[in-house]
């Protein structure tokens, strides 16, 4: 056979009884995802940065962010709500490279799935326990998002699943706001699309279960930039390119207009010290034109605790440096969250 079966795995329900939340955890979810929720409804004008590691890829060293993270905070809470980046399944390009925490609890060891859920989950409730703030997780795979779905307060779709109707349809029944980012060839109609079927309520399979959704309003699109023929990066967040997208979603009848843009990607040319002129740039934009400043509700923000990136197994392995993509060092970082505070 093409596909071998190594093991079945528990349900999600199961998977939950055998490490169930604390009470704590349940109430910190409850009162985040309010605030988030009420972010993209308009109801209010505190400003989100989804912000941490490309890959969640060491738990000490992801904890150590998130403490740090939570300190900050505590500093910018009445202006900025930060949503760490968790992020446990890594989408590859080729289909080589470390997978993320689901596949691989240790990236130097083989992949064991199951061993990997059970961490994933572990350290979503864990960063909550410890720090009080709720994360935001990639739905690589549709099927994970009910071995989270008690965790996490933001969803994101990446640029390569956005087109996959099963995304969608999952998106719909999400209680949380979903990034849903444009295509790799940054084609805004495929990515507002998304968000039509993500809104919308569905009927289709789901973990072997006939399933309704009842639509998911808190569904947004995320720029991240795009790829042309020649394999070149082109941008989209000038001031142009949100101009156009607030006049697309105008022509569409779609509930709470939002947009977050990712710094890095396409966007950065994956240059990822251009972070940080490209979130002061959005923000010129953002304060130039009040419509803008409506529709642009925050940043994604690829950030660890040390510069740049080094290869997985690397004889020299340096303590919170990135395995995946490049990201900026935490004193970067921290400065400019403070920065994102007083021009926002």
């Amino acid at each position: 056979m093409a596909i071998n079966f190594v093991k079945k795995l528990l349900i999600p329900a199961e998977v939950k009884k055998q490490y169930p939340l604390s009470e704590k955890v349940i109430s910190i979810k409850k009162e985040r995802d309010a605030e988030i929720r009420d972010v993209f409804t308009g109801k209010s004008n505190k400003f989100i940065l989804i912000i941490g590691p490309c890959s969640a890829d060491d738990v000490n060293a992801v904890m150590d962010y998130m403490q740090r993270l939570a300190k900050v905070q505590n500093k910018v809470g009445d202006r900025l709500i930060l949503i760490p980046r968790i992020y446990t399944n890594k989408p590859r390009t080729t289909g080589e490279g470390y997978k993320g925490l689901m596949h691989q609890p240790d990236p130097e060891k083989k992949p064991d799935v199951f061993a990997g859920i059970v961490a994933m989950r572990k350290l979503h409730a864990a960063a909550i326990e410890e720090t009080g703030l709720t994360a935001a997780d990639e739905m690589l795979y549709p099927e994970n998002w009910r071995y989270l779905d008690d965790l996490l307060s933001y969803v994101a779709i990446g640029a390569r699943s956005v087109e996959d109707q099963h995304h969608r349809m999952t998106v719909s029944g999400m209680d949380v706001p979903a990034g849903m980012k444009n295509p790799t060839s940054g084609d805004l109609s495929v990515m507002l699309n998304s968000v039509v079927a993500a809104q919308a309520k569905h009927n289709f399979i789901y973990r072997g279960w006939d399933v309704n959704t009842d639509g998911n309003k808190l569904a947004h699109v995320v720029l991240r930039g795009a790829t042309n023929k020649h394999g070149n990066s082109i941008p989209n967040y000038h001031y142009e390119d949100l101009k156009l997208l607030l006049d697309l979603y105008q022509q569409r009848d779609l509930k709470n207009p939002a947009a977050i843009i990712d710094t890095n990607h396409s966007n950065s040319g994956k240059q990822y010290l251009e972070q940080i002129r490209i979130a002061k740039e959005v923000l010129h934009s953002r304060n130039y034109n009040p419509d803008l400043k409506k529709l642009v509700k925050g940043f994604m923000i690829e950030s660890y605790i040390e510069d740049g990136a080094q290869p997985v197994g690397s004889d020299c392995h340096v303590y919170g440096k990135s395995i995946t993509d490049p990201c900026l060092g935490w004193e970067k970082s921290e400065k400019l969250i403070y920065d994102i505070y007083k021009d926002c």
